[in-house]
């Protein structure tokens, strides 16, 4: 470890690793360093015996739930917008090729008191029971307008420019009830609460391009997973960055970050100090240099079958908007099973998860954990949301945002953009990179 780094990387969370990656592409000297034996960090996947040690040491876990290589399970819950632009990191960065992805089968959204589908066909829409026909037509017209509207072409604009326009005006000039603004707003925009109904429209409307763009690439939902759980996600950015020189070390507890004139130069472990010109970390790393924004709970829970009112679907995303059951956040729950290779064929595996906002926060998940059926284990997890307090342009020590209760990997890719122009000075420009054959051949030629 008594080396010069460029970068030195701590914690191997989604975002640290692609980092990773990235700079590594580039040519960047890496030592990547965690405290835990495995890779994730706090986005890792964990099989039975690495899920007790973490949440009940010393207990073991019941022979029933089955052997304990079958069970990958997520700390954070989220999925993939087929789309979205942790679909485009990856085909940047070829990672693709060390990874195997499935769609998510379906897309449900609570409501009056019930569980609906997201309608993902034409059909599904008009036999839907989210809306009645009077207000379909409504909808109908406010999603033709989203889908033309064009801001060079103001004919497109029905007097509204949404660059400016509150979102709820927009919503108002359609005319759409309340619960129908409910379901687009938190089931296709995707946003965690209302507050957006105050912004400017244009980022309502990408969300909304981009969940209808997500389900139209593969049809029934716009979510892909990777077999074997997201902790396959850090894995994948942890080879990349080996092939280009990087260097790792598990189960290695960082002591100090080194500073000189108030800037980094360095990191110790035990005995032995690494010297670097840069580092990056997760919140866990620098708690001197994060503060805490809110906090969020996630309900780990083991099933003995799919939850009813899914149609039996091997997999889903659940979302109980915070108007349907009086909250300010809306309660995610992300199922999956072994048509993922995340658990024993007998079982299904739910995480309920929301931003906590009383003293009770178990009573908080309850709406969903009621959906669920029969519970066969669950396993709690609070966590602090951090953000760093400054940009680390002074001492060159970056520090990465906590993962949030969002449903999707959205918000992280924007903290990896963030962070990359941070730390490089430019902005990241995805494209399409090389594969490792095509690489190959043309060093051959």
């Amino acid at each position: 470890m008594d080396e010069k780094y460029d970068v030195i990387v701590m914690g191997t969370g989604l975002t640290e690793c692609i980092l990773s990656g990235l700079l590594s592409i580039e040519g960047k000297k890496i030592l990547h360093l965690d405290r835990n034996d495995y890779y994730g960090g706090e986005s890792a996947s964990l099989n039975l015996t690495q899920l007790f040690r973490k949440f009940r040491d010393g207990e073991t876990p019941s022979p029933d739930l089955g052997r304990d290589r079958d069970y990958n399970v997520d700390l954070i819950p989220k999925f993939m917008m087929a789309n979205g632009e942790l679909v485009k990191i990856l085909t940047h960065t070829d990672v693709t090729r060390y990874l195997e992805f499935k769609q998510i089968a379906g897309s449900y959204v609570y409501r009056d008191g019930r569980i609906a589908k997201v309608p993902a066909t034409e059909m599904e829409a008009v036999r839907s029971s989210l809306m009645g026909i009077f207000e379909k037509r409504r909808a109908k017209k406010f999603f033709e307008y989203v889908q033309n509207y064009r801001a060079e072409d103001p004919s497109t604009h029905q007097g509204m420019d949404i660059r400016s326009t509150p979102m709820e005006a927009i919503y108002k000039h359609f005319g759409l009830e309340a619960g129908t603004i409910d379901f687009i707003g938190h089931a296709l925009a995707l946003h965690p609460d209302d507050s957006y109904l105050n912004h400017p429209a244009q980022e309502t409307f990408d969300r909304i391009t981009l969940y209808m763009s997500s389900m139209a690439r593969w049809g029934k939902s716009p979510y892909l997973y990777p077999l074997y759980g997201l902790g396959e996600l850090p894995q994948g950015f942890a080879r990349l960055s080996a092939i280009y020189g990087g260097t790792y070390m598990l189960d290695k507890k960082v002591d100090e970050i080194i500073y000189d004139n108030g800037k980094v130069v360095g990191v110790r472990s035990g005995e032995e100090i690494a010297e670097c010109t840069q580092v990056i970390c997760d919140p866990s790393y620098a708690p001197d240099k994060v503060r805490k924004v809110a906090r969020v709970i996630r309900a780990i829970c083991l099933l003995s079958g799919p939850i009813p009112n899914t149609d039996n679907a091997d997999s889903f995303q659940l979302i109980i908007p915070q108007n349907q059951v009086k909250r300010k956040h809306d309660i995610y729950i992300a199922g999956v099973s072994a048509a993922h290779n995340i658990c024993e064929k007998n079982h299904t595996l739910a995480i309920v998860s929301t931003i906590i906002e009383t003293d009770n926060p178990q009573e908080e998940i309850l709406p969903g954990l009621n959906l669920l059926g029969p519970i066969v284990d669950k396993f709690i997890h609070i966590a602090d949301i951090c953000e760093p307090i400054q940009d680390g342009k002074e001492d060159q020590v970056f520090v990465s945002k906590s993962y949030d209760s969002t449903s999707h990997f959205e918000s992280v890719c924007d903290d990896v953009k963030d962070l990359y122009k941070r730390v490089t000075g430019n902005d990241l420009v995805l494209k399409q990179r090389q594969t490792q054959e095509e690489e190959q051949k043309e060093m051959a030629a």
